[in-house]
């Protein structure tokens, strides 16, 4: 039996399809007489555009992953998909505009008008390969694409099997896919892996419907073409049974294509799936991890070994870990091993915003230096409404920390959540001048979308009710409401929390932290009878200081985690014997530093905000020093390692 598997734009491509490389070792290991090829034709699409037009790694990348909200990358693929190279183009049109700027409309008009013939000649090569089975897999804004060219595959060769999988085919959205797409023969909901090769080797024995019916989440049709739709699994797989990804074919493919040029390749590795924290407490927007919530790790062994192997066989060093959050036990067994096996990895990872300094050192030192903790907010009010488990001053911290230890912090601001005021806000608001130094959000502040899975979509007592498929799909899918409903994974509701002028005062001070953070400094030396401070913010009058009295200095001490000023005056007299001070001179205390810009605080809570750093000039007079001691001996001074402040 031969398999096509086919990874259509917009799949990112500096990534291989993690997906894709799963199942074709199961197809590969667990199919008797099958073998699997993967079609890379996200990197197909990307040479044949460039040919035709202006198109550029930024406009790839917008339409894949910017524009996910919009659904501009679905809709430009909408015209292959009703075979209308003008489908719904003034709808299209109408709906952004004020939201698209006048080029990237043009560009997404353009390529709406030109993707047909892509899809015909895609459709035509998969139909050259001549498999047994193609299949398809959806993410994010993969659906039309895919359901286009398994069109158009079937209307060329109607013998070929497609089958679709994937996040977009998930629960009810994998039903309405197969309900109103009678081009797919087959869909696969839920985690693929076992499913696919059941499915396989029942289409190559023959079977008919009460075998397919055997199979764990699978939409196939009776004989009258109807379909049928089987129970998912109830438990998910269990790790062991998780195959490492065979990316052949991938690196070489993009060594041949103009994207070799815009992007640094990255391996795609997966320790677990599932969210630990999520099980107890799931964030109350988050729709990630679909139908199975439950986490479930690799043994470090295994993980490990695939790590290295995948390293060794590719050549590739830039590895993105797809896992929703991280295994802490990692922190002890695989992540030691990486810092010993001489392979300088770089590494992206999912963690939670309450990790320890010490902890994130450990993920600094084994390469895990892009860390996304799921900050969402500074304010302890609204990080309840989420349910995130976190305070303020605790993701403030994760900030300070992540820039001491080197990580680089990517994190997003949301607001919008049922319950939150303005008076949650404005506190952060004024803060944010302090906190230029550490790293920005990526982007503004963004109102939350209300995803499938989440809390706010499947309990309307939470504050949101009456949804609504979000506005692009309705011009992107020839379907009724009804069914856009099955197949959506955002939703439109009304609006609810902080109003307008609240986010562009929010918005703008979070403009000002990206444009000025990279001018933006903040640090202390702790000299042990001393802590000198450096600054250089531009709302901050002040370049340096010392804290030299013994309780303020016990004070700071106690501020490297988040304190309230009780505890903080107890804990302070203990530690200063004999220079205790009263609530009330603490609190002025915290005052002064609060006007200097060295603390935040939020929720009764302080912490200080200037990471630890060596001082230049303290450094240069020790070299001074060493320098005199070797001049003296006759002996050339060695230079010490340039160390940043």
């Amino acid at each position: 039996m031969r398999v096509l598997l086919v990874n259509m734009p917009w799949s990112p491509i500096d990534l291989p399809s993690l997906a894709l490389g799963i199942l074709k070792r199961s197809v590969d290991e667990r199919v008797p007489g099958a073998s699997a090829e993967v079609l890379h034709a996200n990197l197909e699409f990307t040479d044949w555009i460039t040919e035709r037009t202006e198109f550029t790694s930024d406009d790839y990348e917008y339409y894949a992953l910017s524009s996910y909200f919009m659904g501009c990358g679905d809709w430009v693929f909408s015209s292959a998909l009703y075979d209308d190279p003008a489908w719904r183009d003034e709808e299209f049109a109408a709906a952004m505009k004020g939201k698209l700027r006048k080029s990237r409309l043009r560009m997404s008009q353009e390529l709406h008008r030109q993707v047909p013939e892509f899809v015909e000649m895609i459709a035509q090569r998969i139909v050259e390969y001549a498999p047994d089975v193609v299949g398809f897999t959806s993410t994010f804004q993969q659906n039309t694409a895919a359901l286009a060219a398994a069109k158009h595959v079937k209307r060329l060769a109607p013998h070929i099997v497609t089958v679709m999988g994937g996040a977009n085919c998930d629960g009810e959205q994998g039903e309405a896919v197969h309900r109103n797409f009678p081009f797919v023969d087959h869909v696969i909901r839920g985690e693929g892996e076992s499913a696919f090769p059941q499915l396989l080797t029942a289409i190559a024995e023959g079977a008919g419907d009460e075998v397919l019916s055997k199979v764990p989440g699978l939409c196939h049709r009776d004989p009258e073409g109807r379909s049928v739709v089987n129970a998912m699994a109830t438990s998910p797989l269990p790790p062991a049974t998780i195959l490492a990804p065979d990316y052949s074919g991938y690196f070489e493919r993009l060594a041949t294509s103009v994207a070799r040029n815009w992007v640094e390749p990255k391996l795609v590795v997966e320790g677990a799936r599932g969210c630990w924290w999520g099980e107890k407490h799931h964030c109350t927007f988050c729709g990630l991890n679909g139908s199975f919530m439950q986490f479930r790790s690799k043994s470090p062994d295994t993980f490990f070994e695939e790590i290295m192997e995948l390293a060794r066989r590719h050549r590739v060093l830039d590895m993105y870990l797809v896992d929703n959050i991280l295994d802490m036990g990692y922190l002890t067994t695989v992540l030691p091993r990486i810092m010993e096996s001489g392979y300088d990895l770089r590494m992206h990872i999912e963690i939670k915003a309450n990790m320890r300094r010490s902890q994130l050192r450990t993920l600094a030192e084994a390469g895990l230096i892009y860390v996304q903790p799921g900050i969402e907010s500074l304010n302890n009010r609204v990080l309840d409404l989420m349910d995130k488990g976190v305070s303020g001053c605790q993701n403030v911290r994760m900030l300070r920390d992540g820039a001491e230890t080197g990580l680089s912090v990517a994190w997003n601001y949301l607001h919008g959540f049922p319950g939150e005021t303005a008076e949650d806000y404005d506190p952060v608001i004024a803060q944010i001048p302090a906190l230029e130094h550490l790293n920005p959000p990526v982007d503004l502040s963004a109102r939350i979308a209300i995803e499938r899975f989440s809390p706010y979509f499947n309990r309307p007592e939470l504050g949101f009710d009456g949804l609504r498929p979000e506005e692009h799909y309705r011009f992107t899918y020839d379907l009724p409401e009804s069914e856009l409903y099955d197949l959506a994974y955002v939703f439109e509701a009304p609006q609810r929390g902080i109003t307008e002028p609240t986010v562009t005062a929010l918005n703008d001070a979070l403009d000002a932290w990206k444009k000025h953070h990279a001018d933006a400094r903040l640090t202390h030396t702790d000299l042990g009878d001393r802590i000198v401070l450096v600054s250089r913010r531009r709302t901050f009058a002040w370049r340096a200081m010392e804290v030299t009295d013994p309780f303020e200095l016990a004070v700071f001490r106690l501020l490297d985690q988040p304190h309230a000023v009780t505890a903080l005056t107890r804990k302070a007299a203990a530690r200063a014997k004999g220079a205790e001070r009263t609530e009330h001179e603490v609190q002025q205390l915290l005052d002064s530093w609060l006007a200097l810009g060295l603390v935040f605080t939020d929720g009764g809570q302080y912490v200080h905000i200037a990471p630890s750093a060596v001082n230049e000039d303290l450094l240069r007079l020790d070299f001074m020093r060493h320098a005199q001691a070797a001049l003296d001996a006759d002996e050339q001074p060695a230079r010490p390692e340039p160390v940043s402040v």
